[in-house]
């Protein structure tokens, strides 16, 4: 089956889940026009569908080719890639001023989705394309912006992330390439990086790569990494490409999933070191990269959406389709499609549920960043930032976990057919995989989640996010709608749950650091499950205002029941295991 974007859902998501129609009363967004949403979605979801879903097995199957250092993509995917770019759909978010449309990032955040769910290996290149907009725009000289950044911004050339070495993955402190300063003020990098997605490929003539690397006598550690600018081309001073810059693709990987994503060994220095442009100040590298990892840890957590969505369709589409067993209580001959039974409705329904949830606690990230950068009250924006900061590490890790296991529901509701290549089930459990483990695997998102967001400011931000979590849930309480079930004690019982283990974490994180540290991923699985089963109580109420509640209702009320029903048990995890995860040791090492 083709891939259909789901319109309706994303929109509710958008606007009230995750709050775009109120901050665009508020005057957060200036004079966006909110009306060309939908319309963005429309096309961006025939695109996707047209162009896109299509080449989505092709990928898989064909894969990439490394032949003397360049990179064959399968076929159809520089057409594609052309398509893309002619349609601006690189361009939604990016400043105008460099030829983007200047939209939010909420509705790029939307069709981001799109591009994941119809086709996630494609969809990876320009997600990391636009954190290397961002880092330039935020970061980068004015001379850098005027070479590069306008060709980022319409796609033209492609940029990436280049922090990993065989030896410094999650600790980026013990990376070991180099960069000298020469006398024209360029620098010389010379070193190795590895997992580098999009480090080379066929689509566009120019890749710039964005290189941690450390100066000579740089402090130890993260507090001396400088961020670089690396051309696969030099460019010219009247903008056309010059030489062949000193960077290229020693190896690719052969992995378990994204088959049609050229994930590259990138080296420098074969010829004397690659030329690079400093980024930001030296030895404030990380600074930078910070702006590119959050942005790109958003961009995960939505192709954790897109392909838990992509993964529900297939599955719902099989269930309508295949015939096995009798419904309970018919007669006669023949067999029932397997959607008749409890058992695969249940799947389904959690596959639905559990993607609806992880989307709008995405999207509300995304309008919190919006706001940080939008709003014209100071106030308002560093609230905002704060908002975005404390969501960011939910939204990836949580919502890739969802994709994983919506991924293996599908799989599922397959069965033994799922388990075969030419269903496509298997693909998207295969290419979910990755998406708990780049741009900081999901345990370094629970630790960030608990040492730094939960922290700062003796947890404000999340105080002020359950405060409005509760006022959900006291409109849930007063709408008397036998329809919700027990939906609003599951999601006042998680709540209470959620509220005691933030206590109990911002207790000991500076007290007792492991035992912290030992409750942080059961914790943002407590945050996640609240957060989404509260967002979608009140996408619910916001869909019964306008007569079509009923779906949304059910939705609701069998996520609060079969998943934010387990804040509890997270919560006695998360404050009652510490001792028996410091005490591993007798059993690990023994």
């Amino acid at each position: 089956m083709t891939y259909r974007a789901p319109i309706n859902d994303m929109l509710l998501a958008l606007n009230h889940g995750a709050g775009l129609k109120a901050a665009i009363e508020a005057g957060h967004y200036g004079d966006f026009d909110a009306d060309i949403t939908a319309a963005v979605l429309e096309e961006a979801g025939k695109f996707a569908a047209d162009v896109l879903a299509p080449l989505n097995r092709v990928g898989d199957e064909h894969g990439i080719k490394l032949e003397a250092n360049k990179v064959t993509t399968a076929p159809g995917w520089p057409d594609a890639y052309r398509r893309w770019t002619d349609g601006g759909w690189n361009a939604v978010s990016g400043p105008e001023a460099f030829g983007g449309q200047g939209l939010p990032l909420a509705i790029n955040a939307a069709c981001t989705e799109i591009w994941s769910a119809s086709n996630v290996a494609f969809g990876l290149c320009p997600l990391l394309t636009l954190s290397a907009i961002e880092a330039l725009d935020a970061h980068g000289s004015d001379e850098l912006k005027h070479v590069y950044l306008e060709k980022l911004v319409t796609g033209e050339w492609t940029g990436t992330m280049q922090l990993t070495e065989p030896q410094a993955g999650s600790d980026v402190g013990a990376l070991r390439t180099r960069a000298e300063k020469q006398a024209d003020g360029t620098y010389r990098i010379k070193g190795t990086k590895i997992f580098i997605t999009y480090g080379e490929h066929d689509m566009t003539d120019n890749i710039v790569h964005f290189v941690l690397a450390r100066l000579p006598d740089a402090p130890a550690g993260t507090k001396g990494i400088s961020l670089f600018l690396i051309p696969k081309f030099l460019v010219n001073a009247d903008g056309s490409l010059g030489q062949r810059n000193d960077i290229h693709a020693s190896g690719v990987e052969h992995k378990l999933g994204m088959h049609a994503s050229p994930t590259c060994t990138m080296t420098m220095g074969d010829h004397g070191g690659a030329i690079g442009y400093l980024i930001g100040e030296e030895n404030q590298g990380m600074r930078c990269m910070f702006t590119m990892m959050n942005q790109a840890r958003l961009g995960v957590g939505l192709e954790g959406v897109g392909l838990a969505d992509r993964a529900y369709q297939q599955a719902l589409a099989y269930a309508q389709e295949r015939k096995q067993g009798k419904a309970v209580g018919k007669n006669g001959r023949g067999s029932d499609a397997i959607i008749v039974h409890p058992d695969v409705k249940r799947m389904l329904l959690q596959m639905r549920a559990m993607t609806a949830a992880a989307r709008s606690i995405c999207y509300a990230t995304a309008v919190a960043l919006d706001i940080a950068v939008r709003a014209s009250d100071a106030k308002v924006r560093a609230d905002a930032a704060a908002r975005g900061a404390l969501l960011t590490p939910i939204a990836k890790a949580f919502a890739t976990d969802i994709g994983n296991e919506v991924a293996y529901l599908g799989v599922q509701v397959h069965g033994g057919m799922g388990f075969i290549e030419e269903t496509g089930a298997a693909q998207h459990y295969r290419d979910a995989r990755i998406t708990s483990i780049y741009e900081g695997t999901n345990g370094i998102q629970s630790i960030d989640l608990v040492t730094r967001k939960l922290a700062a400011s003796g947890g404000a931000s999340v105080w002020a996010l359950l405060a409005e979590l509760d006022a959900t849930v006291k409109q849930v309480e007063g709408s008397n709608d036998p329809a919700f079930g027990t939906t609003a004690a599951k999601l006042r019982d998680a709540l209470g749950a959620l509220q005691r283990a933030s206590r109990w974490l911002l207790d000991r994180v500076g007290t007792r650091p492991n035992d912290a540290l030992a409750g942080a991923t059961p914790y943002l699985r407590l945050f996640g499950a609240t957060l989404g089963g509260c967002m979608l109580a009140g996408e619910a109420l916001a869909a019964k205002s306008h007569g079509d509640g009923e779906r949304y209702v059910t939705l609701a009320r069998f996520f609060a029941e079969n998943v934010t029903v387990q804040a509890g048990s997270l919560e006695k995890t998360v404050t009652d295991s510490a001792e028996a995860v410091n005490g591993a040791d007798a059993v690990l090492l023994a």
